[in-house]
This record gives C-alpha cells, structure tokens and sequence, in this order.
C-alpha cells in the first residue's frame, strides 16, 4: 500500500482530497486530532474520520460520494401511507447528546463513534455546526435520528438509526424538504447504500462532489435556526 501521510496535530492541513486511495477507497491520511477547526476544515474539503479505538484516525474521501439533493427526495406510496397516518414527528436539536449516543449503541455491527467523536461533535453542536434530527412516535419516545454537520449550503450527514419501521424513511422525507426550503443545494451521504438510493441519493465522481462542494460551502443560506416548519401535506393513497 502506499504509504499515507501523518498528520502532525500542530500543523492543521489535509492533503487534497484527490491524493486518497483507491484501496482501501478514499484512504487519505492518518493522525491529526478531533479539533474543532481540522474537522471542519475536513468536512469543507471533502474528507471525513472514520476509524476505531484501536486505530489511529483515519481520515477518508471515496470515490465516487453518495449524495442526494433535496429535491430529488422520493418518496414511495408505501411511504405516503406512513406519513398520511402521522405516525411520527420530527424536530431538531432537541436532543443531541441522546441522538449521538444512540447512533452508536445500536449500530450491530459496531460503532466508528468513540468517545473522543461524541465529545468533539457535541462541541460542534455547541458551536452551531452539529445537528440532530429526532423522530418521535405518538408516545413521545425516540423513534430514529440522525446527526450531521451543516456548512454553507451542504449538510454533511454522519450516521442514523431507527428503533421503529419507517422511522428513517420519515425523517429523511422531513430533512430533505426542509434543507430544500432553506436553500441548501446537497447532503452528503458519504458511501451508498440500497436504503439511501431508494430515497433518491445517487453516487457521483468524487472530482464532481468536490466541485459542487466548493460552491456550497463557500455561500450561506437564508439565515434560519434548526426548528423544522416543514410539513408533510401529500396526495392521499
């Protein structure tokens, strides 16, 4: 393997993205730090940690990116149904330590969400960066969520869980029409899966990503806070 460079957590810089890897994809560097500032200069540039605790941190920008822009969300008629029957509702921002947390324990293949993530995004989060998104069922209680970065026009999303059946087709259906009201031009999904590509993301080139990237992180949306005002009021099925 060739070998990556080591990231001096006194020097903050990344190498360009386009130096990643193709095996293991998107491997870009290792080291560095949690930072505030490196993760957002990560983020700005495309890149991404993903690692273990017994690992050093890695950080990644594959290739090609799963993205999906807010208008091109579908939703199936088998969604309509659940949303028409206003089985859920989602906010945001309304619990983020449980939302972060939660997106670690009930991955069953393991979690990349060590602690020193929780306590840097959390910082994120204090600082106005870091989002949840919570969905909620009748009684009150979790039903899914997700977290994220917001920069300029893009929402980085960083991971998901659902506790109930189309919790997180609910929350990605409220998500993607609210960034589309606030202007924002793309979420980020990082890596495809058949969940996302039935929502209508789709994986573009990396060199196209970085493009679009350049151009909404550089340009603000309207001015909003995270309360979500999107309401569903689709056909009946």
């Amino acid at each position: 393997m060739t070998s990556l460079p080591w990231l001096d957590p006194e020097q903050l810089w990344f190498p360009p993205a386009d130096e990643a890897l193709d095996d293991p994809d998107g491997l870009l560097a290792l080291g560095g730090d949690l930072s505030t500032e490196r993760l957002l200069l990560a983020y700005r540039n495309g890149i991404f940690p993903w690692y273990s605790d017994d690992q050093p941190i890695l950080w990644w920008s594959p290739d090609p990116r799963c993205v999906l822009v807010p208008h091109d969300i579908h939703v199936s008629r088998s969604l309509r149904r659940t949303l028409n029957q206003g089985r859920f509702s989602v906010t945001a921002d309304q619990a983020f330590g449980r939302i972060i947390r939660l997106c670690a324990t009930t991955r069953a293949e393991g979690t990349w969400i060590t602690e020193d993530m929780i306590a840097s995004y959390s910082e994120l989060h204090r600082q106005g960066y870091a989002h949840s998104i919570e969905v909620w069922n009748r009684a009150g209680e979790l039903a899914g969520g997700m977290y994220g970065l917001a920069i300029g026009q893009c929402f980085f999303g960083e991971s998901m869980f659902s506790l109930e059946t189309n919790a997180s087709k609910v929350l990605m259906v409220h998500l993607a029409n609210q960034l589309r009201e606030w202007d924002y031009k793309m979420m980020d999904c990082q890596v495809e899966s058949r969940h996302l590509l039935t929502m209508g993301a789709r994986s573009i080139p990396r060199s196209e990503f970085l493009s679009i990237l350049r151009a909404c992180v550089g340009s603000e949306p309207a001015r909003h806070n995270w309360t979500f005002n999107w309401r569903w009021s689709g056909p009946e099925v």
